[in-house]
Parts: structure tokens; C-alpha cells; sequence
């Protein structure tokens, strides 16, 4: 059987401080990257929302235009920076997420929709993939948080899956988007090797479930899960779990951060996943006479 991971391969996670100024957070994304792949890194990660405040109140105000693609500089300055970011580092570059702005120039201001999206660009500065933020996070947590995404943004519509040819295939989602299953065991089935999650969970729901639902997803499908988080800022409106993690096959964790700025550098070996599930073999175990395999739906890009 073919490895699900072609060769080894370094990722990063790069846990960026972010602030109101968008060209200052794409010249520090820039900094950060560099500073990963100089560390030998070819799969880089950045946040959510990287290059703004996260904040409801904050999408509309720094939403990029990003279709038709590719957009203009002026329509959207973060997807050329990256591009451009992409190829000078060499490396595969998952965006984090950003807010998107969907509906032209003339298009109504009600018709515009807003979306919370992850652009993943090539070595050599290719635009790859793009997810949309499935899951919103609505939540309302007495007397800890209440946030609803859903009063400004939109939610995508499918499951994303990115060919890396050297190495295999990887899913992205959105930080809520973990605690979905479903759209983890599809990537998986579909062959992915790792599980990228952009997250910005808070104080309560970062010290719930931000490690057990990383360790979840690897061990429900043995293979490797990345979550990347802004760095924590108290002086801003949202605080930040940090934490941004690796976790193997086997639901171990490779490396963590804390909540302060960082770059996490971790080696993804070959041959793991395989490791992994011939010592539990469940993919040879699954009951799909007892309840459907998932992966026979679902909407999905690859």
C-alpha cells in the first residue's frame, strides 16, 4: 500500500500577535514565515483572522474582495501578499483566514455577503484552495461568552481537501469547524495525511477543548492534526487561547506553544499513519453494515 505520507516533511504553525493595522500584520506574517522555512519548514501555517481583529464588529470593516480570482491589489491586498509570501519562502502557505467580502462593485450592499475564508497558495505563489468557514460559531456560554458569528457572516458549503503533490493530501477547515466530525472523517478516508484547523478559541472554550478536540480528531482518524491560534492579547476585545499545537497518528502531542507569539517547527514522519493503524486497525474494522460510511456524501473540493 502506498504511504498516505510520501515523505517527511516539517510544518509549521506560526502563532502571530495581530493588531488594527492590516499592513503591519502582513509584514509580521511575512517575518514569522521566513523565519519558519529558514527552520526548514515547507508546510507553513498562519491564524485565523491574521491579518485583522477578530471581532464581528471587524469583518465587515477589513473584508477583502477575493472573487473573482485572482482579485486586484487594491480588491485584495492579503491575497497578493501571500502569493507573493508563498513563493519567496518556498513553501506551502495555508493563510490562515481572513474576512471575505463576496458581490462586485455593483452589487447591493444587502447582496454582499461576508465569509470567514483560508486561501492555501503554492511554492510557487499559486492560489491552491480556498475554504469558507463551514461551521459559525454561535455560542452563548452564561456568564463566560457569548459571540454569534452568524449575525455578519455567511457559512461555506464544503469540505476542503489540497493535493501538496511531493507529500499528499491535506484538509483545511476553521477552527469551529473541529468540533464537526463528520467533515475530519471525510478528509481522512479521502486519503488526507493532516488535518489543518486556523483557530481562535477563547479562554473558556480553549481550556475545555482546544487539546482534547486535536487529540480527538487524530485519534478518531489516525493522522497528523494541526491547530494554529493567534497569539493571546489582553488588551484586546477577543483573548486568544494560544496554544497552537501538532498532534500525531496516535494522538500524542508532538509540540504546543503557549500563548505568547511563536513559531512551532514539527517533523511529520512517513510512515507513521501506517504504524498507527496496523497496531489499531480500525479502518479495517469499520461496522458500515451496522451505519453509513460519511464519506459516501458530502460536498467536497479537491
Amino acid at each position: 500500500m502506498a504511504q498516505i505520507l510520501k515523505q517527511s516533511v516539517k510544518l509549521a504553525l506560526v502563532q502571530l500577535a495581530t493588531t488594527a493595522d492590516k499592513s503591519h500584520n502582513l509584514s509580521h506574517a511575512r517575518t514569522k514565515v521566513l523565519e519558519a522555512t529558514r527552520q526548514g519548514a515547507k508546510i507553513v501555517v498562519l491564524p485565523e483572522c491574521f491579518n485583522s481583529p477578530y471581532g464581528t464588529k471587524y469583518f465587515p470593516q477589513y473584508a477583502e474582495t477575493l472573487l473573482p480570482s485572482p482579485p486586484t491589489r487594491e480588491q485584495s491586498p492579503t491575497f497578493h501578499a501571500l502569493s507573493e509570501l508563498a513563493k519567496e519562502a518556498g513553501c506551502y502557505l495555508i493563510g490562515g483566514s481572513i474576512p471575505e467580502r463576496e458581490g462586485g462593485d455593483g452589487a447591493k450592499e444587502g447582496d454582499k455577503k461576508l465569509y470567514n475564508t483560508s486561501l492555501t497558495f503554492s511554492p510557487r505563489g499559486e492560489l491552491m484552495a480556498t475554504h469558507r468557514k463551514v461551521h459559525l460559531f454561535d455560542i452563548d456560554i452564561p456568564g463566560k461568552i457569548r459571540f454569534k458569528e452568524s449575525e455578519v457572516l455567511s457559512p461555506g458549503n464544503k469540505i476542503t481537501l489540497i493535493d501538496l503533490p511531493e507529500y499528499g493530501k491535506i484538509a483545511v477547515a476553521i477552527c469551529y469547524d473541529i468540533r464537526f466530525p463528520e467533515l475530519a472523517t471525510i478528509a481522512a478516508r479521502k486519503g488526507a495525511f493532516l488535518l489543518l484547523y486556523p483557530g481562535a478559541f477563547n479562554l473558556t472554550t480553549g481550556a475545555l477543548h482546544w487539546e482534547l478536540q486535536a487529540r480527538a480528531r487524530a485519534m478518531d482518524n489516525q493522522v497528523y492534526v494541526g491547530l494554529c491560534s493567534p497569539a493571546r492579547d489582553m488588551e484586546a476585545e477577543y483573548h486568544a487561547w494560544g496554544h497552537s499545537m501538532v498532534v500525531d497518528p496516535n494522538a500524542e502531542v508532538l509540540g504546543a506553544l503557549d500563548e505568547k507569539e511563536g513559531v512551532l517547527v514539527q517533523e511529520l514522519q512517513a510512515g507513521r499513519i501506517e504504524e498507527v493503524r496496523k497496531g489499531i486497525p480500525l479502518y479495517t474494522q469499520r461496522r458500515f453494515d451496522v451505519y453509513p460510511d460519511v464519506s459516501e456524501g458530502g460536498r467536497f473540493e479537491e
